[in-house]
């Protein structure tokens, strides 16, 4: 007699052991990965990843993506107690944990002489002691870069920012546009991603306005930004694995174009505290004492992220479809980032959003 148990695994072993033309993909080289086995964590996508700065904002993300597929991910970390979040986000041994430094090519080539796939995520928006913008920005995307090209891994993938330019006014994004090209250099087949201002949680963007709202207000709030949600960022990004995009570059903006006023009342009005008070300060005395914050030894408002709130995000076309995601609004996910600011008498208070500016249109004479 066969049982309804049986039956399933009977059926589990069947379709397990089937392939698919969609199961291959063909990197440069000629080089095959196939994925076999059950969908989801157990799986095995057939890739072996390094993605380096795996440990910032994005990078977490992008590693449970990687993880959730059935990868491999080396995952580079200079702080123990930072690696330790990555165990769990996949099958056993799916996620190797290797110690390593921007400085030491020995390290770098160790955590991606198997990978058939980099990611380097590496990036700082503000100089320390040891690193400025170039350092972390430019010189160490270069650096990894080289060492990919010569352990012949078959694709790399640099995430830079949406505003990158070698001609904007900040040294941030100039570090970027100048990483880009010296990883162009290096790895000619490299795909270059370009995201915007991204939320979620521990972001700099709703929870640094929900605490500082008054360095928000600079430019009386009329900067443009195109913010876009960081778990459509790493899903496009561990899409490539799939659908790679050789030699391109990609625009990853959030799908409207926003004012910093807007949001300052879009988290007013989701944690239903009153709007900040606190004066518009001029752009002079704004970055005069982002220069006296630069004396205390944790990250503070520097003087370049003071310049970057006067500048308007770029209006550029998104290649979400290359990608295939469709990004969400901010609106989508702000309670789930921002009810923890609220009072406990309106934890559970219904979610009113404030009606967004209509956009300007030019006048006829």
């Amino acid at each position: 007699m066969i049982t309804t148990s049986n039956m399933l695994r009977l059926q589990r072993t069947i379709v397990v052991g089937k392939r698919a033309y969609h199961d291959l993909v063909t990197l440069p080289g000629n080089k095959p990965v196939v994925s076999y086995g059950p969908p989801g964590y157990s799986a095995v996508s057939g890739h072996r990843v390094t993605v380096f700065g795996c440990t910032g904002f994005l990078g977490r993300y992008l590693v449970s993506k990687l993880g959730k597929m059935g990868t491999q991910v080396i995952v580079p970390y200079r702080e123990e107690d930072e690696a330790r979040i990555f165990k769990p986000m996949g099958d056993l041994g799916q996620i190797v944990r290797l110690e390593w430094d921007i400085r030491d090519e020995k390290s770098i080539a160790e955590c991606l002489r198997h990978s058939d796939t980099v990611y380097n995520l590496v990036g700082r928006d503000f100089e320390t002691k040891n690193f400025d913008f170039r350092s972390a920005n430019a010189v160490g995307p270069e650096r990894i870069a080289k060492i990919a090209a010569e352990c012949g891994v078959s694709q790399f993938i640099q995430v830079s920012h949406l505003d990158a330019s070698k001609s904007s006014p900040s040294k941030f994004y100039q570090a970027k546009a100048e990483g880009e090209e010296l990883v162009k250099a290096a790895f000619p087949t490299a795909t270059i991603v370009r995201p915007g201002p991204m939320f979620g949680y521990e972001d700099k963007l709703l929870t640094n306005i929900a605490v500082w709202p008054i360095w928000w207000k600079l430019n009386h709030g009329q900067t443009k930004i195109r913010p876009v949600h960081v778990l459509d960022v790493a899903q496009a990004l561990a899409n490539l694995l799939a659908h790679p995009q050789f030699s391109r570059t990609l625009n990853l903006p959030g799908p409207s174009t926003l004012t910093y006023e807007y949001l300052l009342d879009l988290v007013s009005s989701v944690t239903l505290n009153p709007a900040s008070r606190a004066p518009v300060l001029p752009k002079p005395a704004a970055t005069a004492l982002s220069k006296l914050a630069q004396s205390v030894w944790w990250p503070a408002l520097s003087p370049d992220e003071v310049t970057r709130r006067f500048i308007d995000d770029v209006d550029v076309a998104g290649d979400w479809d290359a990608v295939g995601v469709q990004p969400s609004e901010i609106e989508t996910h702000a309670i789930t980032y921002l009810r923890r600011y609220r009072s406990a008498e309106n934890f559970i208070r219904p979610t009113v959003f404030p009606a967004r500016p209509s956009p300007a249109v030019a006048e006829e004479y």
